[in-house]
């Protein structure tokens, strides 16, 4: 990556994206979380963010995007120029047809602002796999033939013509493959689409699957070069003490997922001692080793030697806070410190 550091990538020449799980906060309800998810899409469209993507789970008491397309309808309605899409829709839960037809609907409403982020995992359990997609055999392989008629659905002189998606045929939906390990960087650079690695909980593999999709990158109409987004759990404030404080909520709630009783995301706390063992803190904070935490300028510096080391062209920023006011501020410091904002 030596070579890649030379070319001296500095933080206002990326583009910086919103990934929201539409977190329901303990005492709180899934209405209050869409209002704050409205407030927080205004917002980061008013400083200057590019993308704002919604993400596909299920059964997770704390996240209330399991019905992205809705929620990607209901942000696009009340913003005005942001890209609005998917951060991913996990495509083997759906049937291809129906991405089609619901992705085409949202380009139809709101032209040249819906993005179509792809994953291939379940988004959940494999108990709660098994509810979406009432197929033992559905396992993610058939992801890469999923893509193909997925593809085919958009564009109007594909050999499938049986059926059709309406709306969808002829769209320009941009697709985007998601991952958290090689096998998306692999297919994206074979089929020439743009790659986002979530980096947020999958740190280890950042720079392999990166460096795999540069190299194979193979040029498509889509995409003459690469292009690289990486995710990253951003928890800024004014002071440091307050963004350690923040940041607690998350680590908490990540902390319940790792003991497979996920909850909603809970007050911030000013210790994690006694809520963790030292193995599950060892777990947490290496799948969050990548989290940039602390004041303005800490943050700035943390987030340059994430670019200089990744060269992404992209950064899609995941802040899971459980003040609205405190997150809404923590998306403003990135946006100031980055040169979104003046």
């Amino acid at each position: 990556m030596d070579s890649a550091r030379d070319q001296g990538k500095n933080l206002k020449d990326i583009t910086y994206s919103v990934l929201d799980l539409a977190p329901v906060t303990v005492g709180s309800t899934p209405s209050e979380a869409f209002k704050n998810t409205m407030s927080l899409a205004q917002n980061a469209e008013a400083w200057g963010y590019h993308r704002y993507w919604l993400a596909e789970h299920h059964n997770m008491p704390g996240i209330g995007s399991s019905a992205t397309s809705v929620v990607i309808g209901y942000v696009a309605g009340g913003t005005k120029t942001i890209r609005v899409g998917s951060g991913g829709i996990m495509l083997p839960n759906h049937a291809p047809l129906v991405i089609a037809e619901q992705f085409g609907t949202l380009e139809a409403m709101y032209p040249g602002r819906i993005d179509l982020g792809l994953g291939r995992a379940p988004g959940t359990d494999q108990v709660t796999a098994m509810a979406l997609r009432r197929d033992v055999r559905a396992d993610g392989s058939e992801f890469p033939e999923q893509l193909e008629q997925l593809r085919a659905y958009f564009d109007p002189n594909s050999r499938y013509k049986r059926v059709r998606a309406f709306p969808g045929e002829g769209q320009k939906v941009p697709i985007w493959l998601l991952g958290s390990s090689g096998f998306s960087s692999a297919l994206a650079a074979k089929l020439g689409l743009p790659f986002s690695f979530a980096s947020h909980f999958s740190p280890e593999y950042t720079i392999p699957a990166l460096t795999q999709y540069r190299e194979r990158f193979q040029p498509s109409e889509e995409l003459d070069r690469p292009h690289a987004m990486v995710g990253v759990n951003v928890f800024a404030a004014d002071t440091t003490e307050e963004a350690e404080f923040i940041a607690t909520s998350f680590q908490q709630q990540f902390l319940s997922m790792i003991r497979n009783t996920p909850g909603q995301l809970p007050p911030p706390v000013q210790s994690m001692d006694g809520l963790w063992t030292e193995q599950e803190k060892y777990i947490v904070m290496s799948r969050l080793s990548t989290a940039i935490i602390g004041n303005p300028d800490q943050v700035k510096r943390q987030l340059q030697a994430f670019l200089d080391e990744t060269q992404a062209d992209e950064m899609i920023i995941n802040s899971a806070i459980y003040d609205h006011k405190a997150r809404l501020r923590s998306y403003e410091i990135v946006a100031e410190i980055t040169g979104m904002k003046p």
